[in-house]
Parts: C-alpha cells; structure tokens; sequence
C-alpha cells in the first residue's frame, strides 16, 4: 500500500475541472513549487525553479511600479483639476478689491494652502487705502524685493516658480502667520514692460507641502494665468 496521501475525491475534481484557479492562485503554486522542490531533494539545482523566482521577482518589481504610475497618475490629475477649479474662482470677480480678498479666501481654500500673499514692488513705496485694507494679502515693497527674497539676497539666476521648506518665514510678506508658516511656493510675475515684477507667495504650515522635488509644471500656468489677470487690472 502506497504512504502517499491521497486527494479526497471531491477536491481532485474539482481541481481537474477548474485546473486555472489552483494556477491563479499565488499562495497555492507557491506552496506546489516548494513541495516538488523539497521532493527532489537538496542536492538537486531546479533551474526552472530559479528562473520562476526571478521572474516572480520581477512581477512584483513590475506591479509595483505600476501602483506607483497611477498613483502618480490619478494625483497630477487631481492637482490639475485643483489649479483649474481656482483659476475659475479667480478670473469670477469684477471688482479689484474682491480680487485680491479671494485670493486668501476662496482660492487658498481651493488650493488647501494657509496662506496667500501677493507681494508688488513700488519706486515710492506708499501704500493707499486699498493697500491698507487689504493688509493679511496685499504687500507693497521696495523695488528688488523680490529678486532678494527669492535668493535670500545672495542674488544669481531666479526661477519663476521657487518651492521650499522654510524656518523663520519673513514677516515683511507673512505678517502674524510668520509664525507657523513651514513651506512655501513662491510665483514670481511679469507684468509686462515698464512695469516692475511680482511675486506671489503661497505658504503652508505643512513642512512637505511644497518641496524642490516637486514638480511646477501646474504652478507655472496657474502664474501665467495670473500675470495675465493682474495686467489687465493695472491697465
């Protein structure tokens, strides 16, 4: 009589008629291969053993991966219908003051940033009343201002789009919200000629929201959009 174990005769088949799901199934063939090779014995080298783990391997490599690329996917398309949504909310008022008021309401809660705060340079430097209203998102500076906070006065090549984690955030931009600012996106704007440049700040209290990793694709047409904007209300 054999010592082998027999399969119960309604499990043989069931696996004789639907042979596919013991293939499908990871664990199940994990367990086949390890019994075929603990069979043969440990001095025997299973190559095609081998090769089955490698390319096993290289599945999972593959399928992770492949996560990562809709992840990555699914969150530039999430960021894209973000910029777009504030975009809309940003072009809707016809008054300048309401403007810059939505700026650090309805589209900062848009853009789930803390902060927003639009900087202008001044050859003379006053600020009018509407300055003075609109003081937690409106900053009028010195000419070069800009330039020097950017590259924290050491000067060099500026980018139009500057993300960075930040300690100690300027309260010449922030104000009170200095404080517990950790991160920030810095949008520098070209009003056109004659005019001098912008800068418009977003800043998180989140230290990884905006990072130099990151990429500022969106964050450049959303500055292009908004140069456009600001043009027009200068005019």
């Amino acid at each position: 009589m054999s010592s082998s174990p027999k399969l119960e005769a309604q499990l043989r088949e069931a696996i004789i008629a639907k042979p596919e799901t013991v293939l499908d199934d990871k664990d199940v063939m994990q367990a086949l291969i390890a019994a075929n090779e603990k069979s043969m014995g440990g001095n025997i080298v299973d190559l095609r053993g081998i090769a089955m783990e490698r390319l096993e391997s290289r599945l999972d490599r593959l399928e992770d991966t492949h996560r990562s690329v809709i992840a990555a996917a699914y969150e530039n398309l999430a960021g894209t219908n973000q910029i777009h949504r504030a975009i809309l909310r940003m072009l809707e008022p016809v008054d300048f003051e309401v403007f810059l008021r939505d700026l650090g309401g309805s589209v900062a809660e848009i853009l789930r940033i803390d902060a927003v705060v639009l900087v202008l340079e001044s050859a003379d430097g006053d600020a009018d009343g509407v300055v003075k209203r609109l003081g937690d998102v409106l900053r009028v500076t010195n000419p070069g201002f800009v330039d020097d906070y950017l590259t924290h006065g050491r000067g060099g090549q500026v980018r139009q789009v500057t993300l960075r984690q930040v300690q100690g955030a300027s309260e010449a931009v922030y104000g009170r919200s200095s404080d517990w600012i950790r991160s920030e996106a810095c949008l520098k704007l070209d009003f056109g000629q004659g005019r001098l440049p912008g800068l418009l700040v977003m800043g998180a209290e989140d230290p990884h929201q905006f990072s130099p990793q990151q990429g500022t694709d969106l964050l450049m047409f959303f500055a292009g959009v908004f140069e456009r904007a600001m043009r027009r209300w200068l005019s």
